[in-house]
């Protein structure tokens, strides 16, 4: 008779651990374990949350609650500092669900997550603009385009400000790289960086400044004309900045 009852019981023991998961205790529908998922993950219990999340995505596939698991398992990778991942999977989110509702959140903060993975500019040793700027160029990039794809989204004010942030720390960058070649008298490179610097990041804080030491580089080089139209450009372009007068003074003894 026991060994008649132990298939049984070793059954029903399976059946318990699928319906429980473990420690998890799923509901009677995909709401009821999305739900609960996000409260676990409101209280930064992660590793619960997320089984509530792959519960749903696995036992209703079709449900609109298993996107939304997509979506928050990402906001659990961000929650919890892996922002690589979380940028990967916010992505991804767009890319399977581009009508989504809530595709403009995701696109966003993909672009969040590469730039909580950039190197703070807080501490400065060394200053941001030494340090490898890749996942702030990510950022931008990410930023960039929901800009365009998203112009309407509630999430524009932020991204606006965060996008202005790392295009102002790419700029300093590639001021820092054509002051190191300036000191070393390698005016080509100095004029290639600083010409970047104009051409991709134009409006930062940095380019009237830019502007006049590209104009100083070209003379060094004997490009008269294009030294011109740098500083014509600083004078149209910022009519208020100090460094006027002296790009007017040194444009009037080139003509």
């Amino acid at each position: 008779m026991r060994l008649r009852l132990l298939p049984l019981l070793v059954a029903l023991s399976a059946c318990a651990h699928g319906a429980f998961g473990g420690d998890s205790k799923y509901g009677k529908s995909a709401e009821e374990d999305y739900q609960t998922g996000v409260e676990e993950l409101r209280t930064h219990n992660y590793l619960e949350a997320a089984r509530y999340f792959e519960h749903v995505k696995t036992k209703y596939p079709f449900s609109k609650y298993a996107a939304l698991s997509e979506l928050r398992l990402a906001d659990a990778k961000y929650d919890q500092d892996h922002a690589i991942e979380a940028a990967e999977a916010y992505q991804q989110f767009v890319k399977l669900h581009p009508n989504h509702e809530e595709a403009d959140y995701a696109a966003y903060r993909a672009g969040l997550a590469a730039w909580k993975d950039g190197p703070s500019d807080f501490f400065l040793f060394p200053p941001p603009a030494e340090k490898d700027l890749a996942q702030v160029r990510a950022a931008a990039k990410s930023l960039a385009s929901f800009l365009e794809k998203y112009p309407a989204s509630k999430y524009r004010p932020d991204a606006e400000k965060l996008l202005a942030r790392a295009r102002g720390m790419l700029a300093d960058h590639e001021w820092y790289v054509a002051e190191f070649y300036a000191k070393r008298g390698r005016w080509a490179g100095a004029a290639g960086r600083l010409e970047g610097l104009v051409r991709d990041y134009p409006g930062s804080p940095r380019e009237p400044a830019a502007l006049l030491e590209l104009a100083q580089a070209y003379l060094k080089v004997d490009e008269k004309f294009r030294a011109q139209q740098a500083l014509q450009q600083l004078i149209v372009k910022h009519p208020e900045d100090p460094r006027r007068p002296e790009a007017e003074k040194l444009l009037a003894s080139l003509r």
